[in-house]
This record gives C-alpha cells, sequence and structure tokens, in this order.
C-alpha cells in the first residue's frame, strides 16, 4: 500500500501498534517481521495471515499446547554452514540440535485432523519437510550439554581410555608424594594446585631445593612455590600429549559434522524461518488477545464497513483505567464513499477518523482488530492522510499553504481504490473563500470515486454533501443539556458547532452573545440553529426509539412465556383426558371379566338346579340391566341399611362385600390371594383386595 505522506503511519499511530506487536515477539527472527511489518494489497495474502492469527488464537484461548517451545536465533550459526571449511562448536550444535527438536514436534502435532481444523497454521510447513538425520548426526557426536561423546569414534575413545589410566596414575603417585612430603613440613598446603595445565605441589619457599622438580610459579607473598615433582614429570608429558591429541579429535569431529550438517543447510534455514514465522504468529495473536481483536470478513473491492469498531490504542487506555470505550459504526460502499462528520470540538471526529485509518491498515498488515466479526474490509492500494498542522518551514509554507500542497497531490493521484481522511477541510484561510475551495476538492474527489473521511466546521460543506451523489453527512453526538460529548457518531445527517450553546452554558455575557449573533449573517445562524434543534429531536427519538424496543423486546418475552403456559396447559389437559379414557376402559375390561365368569357359573348351576326359572331370572338380572346407576344406589343404600363394614382378615365363614358392584356374600373358600365368595347360589371367584368384610346391623326394636 502506498501511504502519503511518508509520516502516515505515525499519524495514524500505527508505528505504535507495531511497536506492541514487536514486545510480544521472543526471537529476532519475529521481532524483524513486526518492525517491518508490510501493508499488502492482495486478498489471499491478507486472508491467509488473518485466519493464521485467528487460529493460534483459538489455540491459546482453549489452552491448547503448540510446540513452539525454543524460539531460536541461529542467523550466524546456519551462515557458518554455507561456508566451506567452518566449524559449530558443541553449545553452537546443541542449538541446531533444538531447532530441530522443535521442528519435529511441530510436524508431530500437525496429525492428519489438526491439518484439517487448523489449514492456515499448516501452510506454513507445507514447503518444508522434516528430515531426521539431521538429528541422528547431532546425536552421534555430541552430548545433551554440548559436549563430543566418546563414540563418536574408535580414535577418540581409545584416546580418552588412556587419558583415564594416566590421571589415576597421576593422582595415585601425586597423592603418594603428598603424603611423605607433608610428614616431612614441606608442604604449605596440601589441596592439588595446577599451573601451565599441569599438577604441582604448593611448597614452602624455604624448602622449595628439598623437592625435586620443575618450577612453576609462586605465590604473591613468595612465601609459597609451586614445584612438578620429578617423579610425576613422565606423566604429566604423557596427559598433556594425550589431551592435546584428545582436542585435536574433537575439532575433526566437530569439522566433519559441521561438514555434513552443511548438506541441509537450505532445509535448516527453511526450519529457522518456520519457528520464526510461529513466533510472530503467536505475537499478533497475543496482540489481538490484548485489543480484544477478532477476524472480520474481507472483499477484493474498495469496501468499508465497521461494526461496533473500537480505536485498539484507546481501547487500551481506558482499560487501564478502567472505562468503558464506545464503538463506532460506519460503512462506505459505492454509493456513499465519502463520509463528512460535523459537530462541536473536542467531540470524537479525529478519533473517528483515525480508528478507520489505523483499522484498515492494521488488516491489510494480517492484524486482528477490534471490530465484530460481521465487520467487512476491502482492500485499498493506497492511503492519503491529513491531520493537524502541516506547516512547513523548510519551505517557507504556511499552513494554509501546506494544506492546498496536500490536497493537490489528493486530487491528482486519487482513485477508486483510494482511502483518504482529511481533518478540518478548508481550515486556516477566509471561511468563505476556505469553505469554497473545501467543496471543490470534495467534489473532485467524489468524482474520482475516491473513498474517505473528512471533517468540517463549514456549513456550505454540510449542505453540498446532502445533494452531492456519493458523499453523505455524519455528525457526532453532543448532550447539550450537560454540555457534554457522546462520542457517538450517528451516520446521515449533519452536526451542529454548537458555538452559542457552549458560549452560554460556560457563563460568557449574554450581551456578548447577542452581539456576536448579530454579527453571523442570519441565514447561517439560522442553519446552525436548525442543525441543533434536529440534532436534539433525533436524540430523543433515538432514545424513544430504544425504550419502545425494549418494551417490545419484553412483550416478545411475556408472549412466549404465555404461549409456554398455554402448551403446558393443554397439554395437562391432554393428559388427564388419556388417563380417564384408560381409566373407563380399565373399568369397562373389568366388568366384561367379571360378566363372563358370571355366565360361566349360572351355565354350571343350571346343569344342576332343578328350578330352571330361579336361573332364568338370575340371567336376565344379569344380562337386561336398566337403570344401573339408580339400581347399584338403590343396593348401596340397602346394604348400608342391612350391613356394616368392620375390615380386617378374611376367614372363611366371614360375610364380605365385593367393592365394584355393592353384593354380599360369604366366604367358602380361601386360595392364595383370591377367595371364593357364594353369592346366591353362584359361587365367585374374586380378588381379596376387592373384598371387605361386613357384619349384620341389628335390628332397632
Amino acid at each position: 500500500m502506498k501511504l502519503f505522506p511518508a509520516s502516515a503511519a505515525v499519524q495514524l499511530e500505527f508505528e505504535k501498534v507495531k511497536d506492541l506487536l514487536v514486545n510480544h515477539c521472543q526471537g529476532e527472527f519475529a521481532k524483524s517481521r513486526a518492525g517491518n511489518l508490510r501493508i499488502h494489497t492482495k486478498k489471499e495474502f491478507i486472508e491467509t495471515e488473518l485466519r493464521q492469527t485467528y487460529e493460534y488464537r483459538q489455540l491459546a484461548q482453549h489452552g491448547t499446547y503448540f510446540p513452539n517451545d525454543h524460539v531460536l536465533n541461529l542467523s550466524k550459526e546456519l551462515k557458518l554452514l554455507g561456508i566451506p571449511g567452518a566449524v559449530l562448536m558443541g553449545s553452537e550444535l546443541i542449538q541446531v540440535r533444538k531447532l530441530a527438536e522443535s521442528t519435529e514436534k511441530i510436524f508431530r502435532w500437525f496429525n492428519a485432523e489438526r491439518k484439517i481444523a487448523y489449514p492456515a497454521l499448516a501452510l506454513v510447513i507445507k514447503n518444508t519437510v522434516y528430515e531426521k538425520k539431521i538429528l541422528e548426526l547431532i546425536h552421534d557426536v555430541i552430548d545433551d550439554i554440548g559436549q563430543v561423546v566418546d563414540s563418536a569414534s574408535p580414535e577418540l575413545r581409545n584416546i580418552r581410555m588412556g587419558l583415564y589410566k594416566k590421571r589415576n596414575d597421576l593422582r595415585r603417585m601425586f597423592d603418594k608424594l603428598i603424603g611423605k612430603l607433608n610428614k616431612q613440613g614441606y608442604l604449605a598446603d596440601i589441596e592439588e594446585s595446577f599451573m601451565n595445565g599441569r599438577r604441582v605441589m604448593a611448597v614452602f619457599a624455604e624448602q622449595k631445593r628439598m623437592v625435586k622438580g620443575i618450577l612453576h610459579g609462586e605465590s604473591d607473598s613468595r612465601k609459597t612455590t609451586f614445584i612438578e615433582p620429578e617423579e610425576t614429570i613422565e606423566l604429566n608429558n604423557d596427559i598433556f600429549e594425550l589431551e592435546n591429541e584428545e582436542r585435536k579429535e574433537v575439532y575433526r569431529l566437530l569439522r566433519e559434522l559441521t561438514r555434513k550438517l552443511s548438506a541441509f543447510a537450505n532445509l535448516l534455514h527453511g526450519w529457522h524461518a518456520v519457528i520464526g514465522e510461529y513466533d510472530f504468529i503467536n505475537a499478533k495473536a497475543k496482540l489481538a488477545l490484548e485489543i480484544n481483536g477478532d477476524f472480520p470478513l474481507l472483499t477484493d473491492t474498495a469496501h468499508v464497513q465497521l461494526v461496533n469498531a473500537c480505536h485498539p490504542l484507546l481501547y487500551l487506555y481506558n482499560r487501564k483505567l478502567g472505562k468503558k470505550t464506545l464503538p463506532i459504526t460506519v460503512t462506505l460502499d459505492d454509493k456513499k464513499r465519502i463520509l463528512l462528520i460535523s459537530g462541536p470540538n473536542a467531540g470524537g471526529k479525529t478519533v473517528t477518523l483515525k480508528t478507520v485509518g489505523l483499522l484498515q491498515m492494521m488488516v491489510q498488515s494480517g492484524l486482528l482488530v477490534p471490530v465484530h466479526p460481521s465487520s467487512m474490509f476491502g482492500i485499498f492500494k493506497q492511503l492519503m492522510i491529513h491531520i493537524g498542522d502541516t506547516q512547513s518551514l523548510e519551505f517557507e509554507l504556511s499552513t494554509y499553504s501546506s494544506h492546498l500542497l496536500n490536497m493537490k497531490h489528493f486530487m491528482e493521484n486519487a482513485n477508486g481504490r483510494t482511502l483518504f481522511f482529511i481533518d478540518e477541510l478548508g481550515s486556516g484561510s477566509d471561511p468563505n473563500l476556505g469553505g469554497a475551495f473545501a467543496e471543490v476538492i470534495l467534489e473532485e474527489l467524489a468524482r474520482k470515486h475516491a473513498y474517505g473521511i473528512v471533517t468540517t466546521h463549514y456549513l456550505n460543506l454540510k449542505v453540498m454533501a446532502n445533494k452531492t451523489p456519493g458523499i453523505i453527512n455524519g455528525a457526532m453526538a453532543f448532550d447539550e443539556k450537560n454540555l457534554l460529548p457522546l462520542y457517538k457518531l450517528v451516520v446521515g445527517k449533519p452536526g451542529s458547532s454548537y458555538t452559542f450553546s457552549i458560549a452560554e452554558r460556560i457563563g460568557l455575557p449574554p450581551a456578548l452573545i447577542s452581539r456576536a449573533r448579530k454579527m453571523v449573517d442570519e441565514e447561517h445562524f439560522s442553519l446552525d440553529k436548525l442543525l441543533n434543534k434536529t440534532e436534539q429531536d433525533l436524540d430523543l427519538i433515538e432514545t424513544q426509539k430504544k425504550e419502545l424496543s425494549l418494551l417490545l423486546k419484553k412483550n416478545e418475552e411475556l408472549k412466549s412465556e404465555l404461549e409456554k403456559t398455554l402448551d403446558k396447559e393443554k397439554h395437562r389437559q391432554q393428559v388427564e383426558i388419556l388417563k380417564q379414557q384408560n381409566k373407563f376402559k380399565e373399568d369397562q375390561l373389568a366388568y366384561l371379566k367379571d360378566m363372563e365368569r358370571k355366565l360361566k357359573q349360572l351355565t354350571v348351576v343350571w346343569r344342576k338346579e332343578e328350578n330352571k326359572q330361579k336361573v332364568i331370572r338370575e340371567m336376565e338380572n344379569l344380562l337386561f340391566k336398566k337403570n344401573d346407576q339408580k339400581k347399584v344406589s338403590r343396593m348401596q343404600k340397602k346394604l348400608d341399611s342391612k350391613f356394616e363394614e368392620v375390615g380386617g382378615e378374611i376367614k372363611i365363614g366371614d360375610q364380605v362385600k365385593m367393592k365394584r358392584n355393592h353384593q354380599v356374600g360369604e366366604v367358602i373358600e380361601l386360595r392364595g390371594k383370591r377367595a371364593i365368595v357364594k353369592i346366591g347360589l353362584l359361587p365367585m371367584q374374586v380378588e381379596m383386595k376387592d373384598l371387605v368384610v361386613v357384619k349384620a346391623k341389628e335390628k332397632e326394636t
């Protein structure tokens, strides 16, 4: 993206965002990427970077581990691999091994499922491969602390075995000499000492001639001399030679290992870039969490649609103070390309302008931004900005001259992929003349199909915006009653500067305000007053709209609760009906079963009974009931007048009443949970639970 002027990134505070990003980076690779953050114009590249940051942010939010523990700065070591004859030391090879181990963990982490779940993060390793040979080569030569292992070569193993034996011989010999000379009182200290890489004894200076050997030096006080005994000279010489051979063999092995690793130099460079890239993506994700950044929609056209957008730096500042940051919502599209914002000073016009500009730069740099995810960002190829005093001492330009010079550049270079921002268009000159030029500039930018935001106090621009295609008015809301800005952007209407209202509120003498009003053109004053009144009316309408919306929402909730209650009641009634129907069917089924039993019993009695007429009457009574309910009721009353319930355990010979048909009979047999009851001539099998013991009432005298 082309920026104008060169200081545009500083004016929009993009450099401060870059500094925040650098602070989240661990390695030099990521810090370099962050410090030189580019603003791209290719949708595919921007979308990939945004998605990578979003996926990493999801990992962080869900507490999912990602294996980028070791962020390494290996530019120097990897550069040496490309130089013939170069040698990497043990500590440097340890770093290369960490690089290989970290890369191996990353490749293992991206299994088939995670490649599908995090496709953008997986793209980072798409163009590289993992080679296990590198780790094997290093493991064969270097241990965990960077020392060359004995098994690196047979020669080194033999040398170190020889050294081990010679050092043991030297130690035994030395211990023997120390014990002997110490008894003789020659030694100033029995602790071992080394000088010039050789083992020596600390001998009193006055006794030095008593100990044969090589004098290596003396203490600062000259009271102690350091002598290598002649008995250990040959052993020390052998050890010295073996140590020299060891150094040569270690160096040879390190040089050979470096040579072998140099064949993988390009691959290692790629791994280093992968580790650095994940460090950079991690930093972007941390910044996104810090500023509450989200992943907006992207379109490869000129378009701005911000929903609940916040200035990230203002958001961080307010959060420290425990204050809420009020978001803005603004849309610039093909029909409404230029937004003209008016309103009182300190109302948030410039902050709104900077918010849109900074967020656009951040998105095109691959950074998540504090907006609602339904926001949509287009892609612009150049961004122009004019904010604040641009007076130039170097070119002897006044503020207005410099302003016009910038506007000249805007008009000459603007096109359909330009996003521009102008703070206080036309300021710095005579209001009438400056307003005229401002109108011409705005018309020209609209004709060029450029997109942008302009702030102004000029009434002629507010009038012009309403009748010029592609330009719309906007205003920063203001509480005239309490004389406080509301920091809320209202699109679609111009705003008043509240000049006289502010003067009245702060207590300027009414006479001065009246004189000032008379000096202002009546038509100009009436328009500003109308804007003032319109803004207050719209605020009132907005408040009432919110209240109505709350009432409608509450009404919907009550309606929903009522419908749920009605549904529950309807369900309860249906359940009750089903219960009643089931009970009726159960009673009917019991009646039919009882009828079947009685008919079978009457058939048996018919065969035995001589008085067939009596059986026929019983059968008629059973089959042709009339006025059942009345009969049952009469039977119940008749029984109640003759018998009373006593309850208790049922025994053979007891008189019992049947609960269902209100008949009384005598128990003639018990069969488990059933009883054989003789009612009249008919014996019947009845459930015990359907019977109750009764006794005849005594007749009243």
